[in-house]
């Protein structure tokens, strides 16, 4: 069918969509602790919840620290912690509590003015886990509600605990299975509704949001994103409706649509708006799940790479906007929604902010999903343009790579032009200020591709795009890769200021009414400048990169600033040689906390040891190291990074003693010998002649690499 004719004509059937049977009846909502009233006034001397309101601004009325006297902020206290991988909560605080999840999903209280540890939680992740997490074992932050701490855990869990001792309330499980499912994001909770999504578009993941009782645990509603097989019916009309615009057997593989971070509750019309993830696999070529149409037109694959919104009480499907229909380069719509009322074209509208990957920023009516504006703001190739009334992309035909056959260098990156890492909008200025990821990303599809019951399903030939061991080549690449932070004038639309950095994934943002935007660096500092115009007012070197977003509070009539400090996440696991863009990556794991007058030192940092390679003489064939370069793009570089080149938080197989000796690598890939430590046996896709294959790929790479040190490269 025409699928463009079908977005157009089924709109008001949507607006009929149920949920089905409704689910077990809801707890009363919080009448003390942390409420509703409470959480929707959000008190200025506290942050309540991930975006500090419903309305997910992260701007602080607080002034005490301004533009004036930033410069003699200083260091109050710091913990550090026992997880080294990636950090990314942003710490909320109430009552003189600061409460922030850690990576593996642990759970730590402090006394905000001192530091002190008043109770930990340790979910007990299994560390197999990260074989199914794509981007780290990283979690974003905690809820609060009555006298409840909220966490979702990687393993697929939302755990309630007692805010007094940490102790368990209760937990259920959120996933529908573990081995395709994981959760880093942070719950929201509106009206006693606890709200989490979760990971997994790169496995055999089917997206949902879900409502679970603050109380009980149980689950009141669950809102899919995609549809399942049509031959066991449609869980509403909305479901029905998306089916129509997917070809192939998609739900064989999930169908993706994952739910892993945005979530914004809208007390004004009582919708919970949440962005959606890439449809799975990436290729569309893999499953021919766009189908076709006698016109040519492609499937939108909805709800995937979209905003939708439902209903709170019931989760009922309202309305949707997709903003990359027919989603292959992992244009996730995940990033931070917010909130804001504004004046467009004299009229004041009611408005849903949002900076997806996909480089444009989007202004949309918050009740009714209506496209008011689009604009891009980041070097854009993989689309012509948006259609000026329903913001519709035009696709370049040569971005669909799988029906090319060719390499597409798309722009922006699977990255995003703006990822997950949290924006702030201060509504004195009208300025959005959104950490920005400069760069490309490569795309061969691999349409003979054959998901298995193990590693990524994206249907791309990574080996053909690993970075090349050409000195020319890896420098055009690292020059560029950057990073940025952007002011947009959002009525405008257009660009304020912006200040650039050396690379990407630099942490989300703070704005305060103190006239400044507080910002974490991959270049291991913490930086506030003036909103106003972006000039610099104070930095302090945090000894590791930053990812988390930073948060304000005031106790005593003291403001605090608090940040979470740790490299990881996905820049340091996946892209090889350009993890290292921002300087030689370490992660040393703190909550670091400041305020005016404070004069706290942190240790002196380890020394950086540069360790040279020395791998053992190639040895093995040109058949060798073609399968193994396949194999490992397939099933290791994830994890190991792109062209055997690693960052800080995982081996860097290229140093590796099990690559010296034959068969020295199967306890660890076949046996499963360090599954307590994420690397699980790959058994069932892979077989000791693989494993030498690979082993053989990893020694050839080592030492095209140590002949560019010895040369200079």
């Amino acid at each position: 069918m025409n699928i463009r004719s079908f977005v157009v004509a089924t709109t008001a059937a949507f607006l009929l969509a149920s949920c089905g049977d409704s689910g077990p009846e809801a707890s009363a909502p919080a009448t003390s602790g942390v409420t509703d009233a409470m959480i929707a006034a959000a008190p200025e001397e506290e942050w309540l919840t991930y975006g500090r309101d419903y309305a997910e601004r992260r701007f602080s009325p607080l002034d005490d620290i301004n533009a004036g006297n930033v410069g003699q902020l200083g260091l109050a206290w710091f913990a550090d912690l026992d997880t080294a991988r990636g950090q990314e909560a942003t710490p909320l605080m109430h009552d003189g509590v600061l409460y922030v999840s850690t990576a593996w999903s642990k759970v730590q209280a402090h006394d905000a003015m001192t530091g002190e540890l008043l109770w930990s939680y340790d979910p007990e992740v299994p560390r197999e886990t990260l074989a199914v997490a794509c981007c780290d074992a990283v979690n974003r932050g905690v809820a609060l509600y009555g006298d409840k701490v909220y966490v979702a855990t990687l393993d697929g869990d939302l755990v309630a605990l007692n805010q007094s001792d940490g102790s368990v309330a209760w937990r259920s499980q959120v996933v529908p299975d573990r081995e395709n499912y994981t959760i880093t994001g942070a719950p929201r909770i509106a009206k006693g509704k606890v709200l989490i999504g979760s990971g997994g578009a790169e496995y055999k993941a089917r997206g949902f949001l879900a409502a679970f009782d603050w109380q009980t645990g149980e689950e009141l509603w669950r809102f899919h994103t995609v549809p399942g097989n049509p031959a066991d019916g449609f869980e509403n009309d909305a479901m029905e409706a998306a089916a129509a615009t997917w070809g192939g057997n998609w739900w064989e593989l999930g169908g993706g649509g994952t739910v892993w971070d945005s979530i914004t509750y809208d007390p004004t019309t009582n919708l919970v708006l949440f962005g959606t993830a890439n449809a799975e696999p990436w290729n569309p070529g893999v499953n021919d799940r766009m189908g076709s149409s006698e016109d040519g037109t492609f499937g939108d694959n909805l709800y995937t790479s979209s905003i939708v919104a439902v209903d709170l009480d019931t989760g009922e499907y309202a309305w949707h906007f997709q903003q990359t229909p027919e989603d292959r380069w992992d244009y996730d719509s995940n990033a931070q929604i917010t909130i804001a009322d504004l004046e467009i074209d004299g009229e004041m509208r009611h408005v849903a902010i949002h900076v997806p990957k996909n480089g444009y920023v989007y202004v949309i009516d918050a009740a009714t999903g209506e496209f008011l504006s689009g604009t891009g703001w980041h070097p854009i190739n993989w689309s012509l343009g948006l259609d000026p009334e329903t913001g519709r992309p035009e696709i370049n035909p040569e971005a669909r790579y799988e029906l090319t056959g060719e390499l597409w260098v798309s722009l922006p990156g699977a990255g995003g032009a703006h990822s997950w890492h949290p924006q702030s909008y201060d509504p004195t200025t009208g300025m959005l200020y959104i950490p920005a990821n400069n760069g490309g990303f490569p795309y061969v599809a691999d349409n003979d591709f054959e998901a298995g019951e193990i590693g990524f399903s994206t249907g791309l030939d990574n080996a053909a795009t690993a970075m090349p061991a050409i000195p020319e080549v890896r420098q055009s690449n690292l020059d560029a890769t950057t990073g940025a932070l952007v002011a947009w004038d959002v009525a405008a639309g257009k660009e304020a200021w912006r200040v650039d950095y050396t690379g990407p994934w630099n942490g989300g943002t703070l704005a305060t009414a103190g006239r400044l935007v507080f910002q974490g660096t991959a270049d291991e500092r913490f930086v506030a400048y003036d909103s106003a115009d972006g000039s610099e007012l104070w930095s302090f070197a945090t000894q590791s990169g930053v990812i988390a977003a930073p948060m304000t509070y005031s106790i005593a009539g003291d403001q605090y600033v608090a940040i979470m400090v740790g490299w990881g996440g996905v820049w340091d696991i996946a892209p090889g040689i350009l993890t290292a863009k921002s300087g030689t990556p370490r992660n040393i794991s703190r909550l670091m906390v400041f305020k005016l007058g404070a004069d706290g030192q942190l240790p002196e940092a380890p020394a950086l040891v540069e360790r040279p390679l020395d791998p053992p003489p190639f040895t093995g064939t040109d058949e060798q190291v073609t399968a193994g370069a396949s194999l490992y793009g397939r099933y290791c570089s994830i994890c190991h990074g792109d062209a055997a080149i690693a960052g800080v938080l995982n081996p860097d197989l290229r140093h590796s003693g099990a690559i010296n000796i034959p068969g020295s690598m199967n306890a660890i890939v076949l046996d499963g010998a360090f599954s307590h430590n994420g690397m699980v046996s790959f058994a069932e896709a892979l077989d000791e002649g693989n494993v030498e294959e690979i082993r053989q790929y990893v020694i050839f790479r080592a030492n095209e690499d140590k002949a560019l040190e010895a040369a200079g490269g």
